[in-house]
């Protein structure tokens, strides 16, 4: 019965159309399906959306259940693939992905489902496809946990029934989503891409056989390769930063990769400086202008999860622990897509609060970019909690910032946590904020300060702390914050910019170049305290050579309020703090005075010379960037190796390897036994007078064809060689000299028809 309902679905299938150029009942299995090249495609593009739900679940947790759950939904699909009709299987799928959105909501927090209104899915709906990461959306993990089920199944049992371009549609179009939504990167979403390729390009020419597939793979390959190429040029991610796989180009700048205030921060490798100036700020003190800061850590980039909402009295909170007010007037000198403010922010002034936002960690966020002299007024209320009270802070976290900023995923590699151990061992640091010092100390005491450095493979924080030997702020910052929370420390990664130079008593001028990459750490009724392990010596020296550089070459928008007329400085530490060293000196763990108030900053401050040598620019090589030279990445090496294969894929559909292959048999006659010396001599001769007299024509003989040779420029050498060619073809044979003399007679002829050997691509393949 079973057998017979099999059958016919499989005849249903079949006269629907719904199947077509499947086989009879019992056909449809994964053995048959993989047997056909277009189902590499088909793999590629299943493995490219796979690689993205896995990334997701790697940072939120869940990536083992995960691949147990893809394995049994691709087993279930591959079974169902042989019996189920498509029209069922794609109700099954809707079905699927109904489910899997009501399983996605019911995961939330019933404080957010009341958040959820048409319009606003329909709003994220629209931000997801303009570059919304999924690593923002509320419970990611269960996203990814519930949806991943639905491609899964389809492509697979397309697959199964050998719809090897269906299949592939399905995967590819999976990881579009992903490209738009900026989780992809341009490495997956080119998978994807050759994948598609690939299948719609076997399946068209399975009806060939394999003769067809192998005639035209040359075909399959110069696209492949030129996508690889293109795609490697042209970066896909929307809000992507990669730069391009061919040296020479201009580096982004600091500030374009930190304070742009978007939702996430990726790491970029070699960066440049901007002296340009953003903007001043009045205060009775100095501070580091802060941003915004992130809490999700990728292993390549930080998000900042949670929504914004917008500005209103009183909706910043004041920080837990004792704090003192600051008021700061800020004037934008140029465009500002960003409201810097000294942390923590508890009001906002001016035209820019009626469209500002409030982010999920108290930042600010402008509703409209500002102008050129625009101002607007934020009073800020900064911790003054001692050392002394750091330490005795304890561990007693609120469940909310435990979980959420301890994060790492799940791929971190062990030897991060254990170099933190031993760090914090050797510094016999017994709580949180020793913890912290020590991670800061150390990360500033053993790596280099270079703006020259290749973008990291795989983890940031384990390449910087194992690989690398040198890096900016970005890449300090983001180490510290994974140290910490593999000891479970809260910890984030903060962007703004620094201080900048000091123009008089109350006002500081803040340039591009002042943006800068810090961690803050949580601490039990103070809240969060800021840390900076990026050396300031070289940094400063590298900065101030930037601005001296672009006076000097009369760049515009290098200075304002004076600034030109004063020495370029930038605190590193804001005055007063507790943990400030005295020139030439940097102190011990437990050297800082507990008693000592007006903790500002944590930070570890440097002597003028810092830590470690003079900061290298943007080019001008560094640490494992070594002399200063490019070095090829992974992804190089994959570019050029697909560049090599489409180019010699190229030649030979466009005949440049036979021509090549010709002009070399031509040119140069190995030795052999002299029969076969004297044939192959006759056969180089009628290739050559093919081109520079005529073919052979159908029906001529060897002798009638070389009599009229002898008449055209070739003379008596053409008629030796015929001679030696009946010979040995059809008489006794030849020796060794007139198989020579042949052999040497070709030579002749060629060298004194050299030059048409530049017309040598109208000739036909020689027999």
């Amino acid at each position: 019965m079973g057998a017979g309902r099999t059958g016919d679905d499989g005849a249903a299938d079949r006269r629907s159309g719904d199947d077509a150029g499947g086989g009879g009942p019992g056909s449809y299995s994964v053995a048959a399906a993989v047997r056909s090249p277009a189902a590499l495609g088909v793999g590629l593009a299943i493995a490219s959306f796979l690689a993205v739900f896995y990334h997701v679940v790697d940072v939120v947790g869940g990536a083992t259940f995960l691949l147990m759950e893809v394995a049994v939904v691709a087993a279930a699909a591959a079974w169902l693939g042989g019996f189920l009709r498509q029209r069922t299987a794609l109700g099954l799928t809707a079905a699927g992905l109904a489910l899997a959105l009501i399983g996605y909501f019911l995961s939330v927090p019933p404080s957010a489902r009341a958040l959820f209104t048409v319009g606003r899915v329909a709003a994220d709906v629209i931000a997801l496809l303009t570059g919304l990461s999924v690593l923002r959306l509320l419970n990611a993990g269960a996203w990814a946990l519930f949806l991943v089920p639905v491609p899964t199944f389809l492509s697979t049992y397309l697959l199964v029934r050998r719809r090897h371009a269906a299949a592939a549609t399905v995967g590819a179009a999976t990881t579009g989503f992903f490209v738009l939504t900026g989780d992809a990167s341009a490495g997956v979403g080119l998978t994807a891409a050759v994948g598609l390729t690939l299948a719609v390009g076997f399946s068209q020419l399975a009806a060939a056989g394999r003769a067809g597939v192998l005639a035209q793979w040359d075909t399959i390959a110069v696209v492949v390769a030129a996508m690889v190429v293109v795609t490697s040029v042209v970066t896909v991610v929307p809000g992507s930063a990669s730069n391009p796989v061919f040296p020479g180009g201009d580096s982004p700048t600091v500030e374009s990769s930190l304070v742009a205030n978007t939702d996430s921060v990726g790491v970029l490798g070699s960066i440049r400086l901007s002296p340009e100036v953003r903007f001043t700020v009045e205060a009775d003190e100095s501070a580091y202008w802060r941003v915004g800061s992130y809490d999700r850590y990728t292993g390549g980039r930080w998000v900042r999860t949670g929504d914004t909402t917008p500005y209103t009295s009183g909706s910043l909170g004041e920080p837990p622990g004792e704090s003192e007010r600051l008021v700061q007037r800020v004037t934008a000198r140029g465009k500002l897509d960003a409201l810097p403010a000294a942390w923590k922010p508890v009001e906002l002034r001016g035209r820019a609060a009626d469209t500002a936002q409030v982010t999920d960690h108290d930042g600010l966020k402008p509703g409209t970019t500002l102008l050129e002299n625009d101002t607007y007024t934020v009073v800020s209320q900064r911790p003054t909690a001692t050392t002394g009270d750091l330490r005795r802070a304890g561990t007693d976290y609120p469940s909310g910032i435990s979980s959420r900023y301890t994060q790492l995923p799940e791929s971190t590699p062990d030897r991060v946590g254990d170099r933190t151990a031993e760090v914090l061992a050797q510094a016999d640091a017994s709580n949180p904020y020793d913890a912290a010092v020590a991670v800061e100390r150390y990360l500033e005491r053993t790596k280099e300060y270079s703006l020259d450095v290749p973008a990291p493979q795989g983890n940031t924080a384990d390449s910087f702390l194992f690989e690398m030997d040198a890096g900016y702020c970005v890449y300090y910052a983001t180490t510290m914050v994974a140290m910490l929370r593999t000891q479970g420390v809260p910890a984030r990664f903060v962007t703004g910019y620094t201080p900048g130079q000091r123009v008089s008593e109350d006002e500081w001028v803040v340039r591009g170049l002042d943006s800068h990459a810090w961690v803050e750490v949580y601490f039990p009724d103070h809240g969060w305290v800021r840390f900076d392990p990026t050396p300031s010596g070289p940094r400063e020296s590298a900065e101030q050579a930037s601005v001296e550089t672009a006076r000097e070459e009369g760049a515009e928008n290098v200075d304002a309020a004076g600034s030109e007329d004063g020495s370029y400085e930038t605190a590193t530490a804001t005055p007063g703090s507790a943990s400030t060293a005295s020139a030439g000196s940097t102190p011990d763990i437990g050297a800082i005075d507990p008693g000592d108030r007006g903790i500002q900053n944590a930070t570890i401050a440097t002597a003028a010379g810092g830590l470690t040598a003079n900061a290298t620019p943007a080019g001008g090589g560094s640490g494992d960037a070594g002399d200063g030279g490019w070095t090829p990445t992974r992804e190089d090496v994959a570019v050029g190796v697909a560049s090599l294969v489409g180019l010699v894929a190229g030649a030979r559909r466009f005949g440049l390897t036979d021509r090549v292959r010709r002009t070399v048999w031509l040119l140069h006659q190995s030795r052999a036994d002299p029969n076969t010396d004297a044939e192959r001599a006759f056969r180089r001769l009628e290739y050559l007078a093919s081109i520079v007299y005529r073919p052979r024509r159908p029906g001529e003989t060897p002798r009638q064809y070389v009599e009229a040779l002898a008449g055209e420029r070739f003379g008596d050498r053409a008629r030796a060689v015929a001679d030696a060619y009946e010979r040995a073809r059809y008489g006794g044979g030849v020796d060794e000299a007139e198989a020579r003399r042949a052999v040497e007679a070709v030579d002749d002829l060629i060298r004194q028809h050299a030059p048409v050997l530049r017309r040598l691509g109208g000739a036909g393949t020689p027999r």
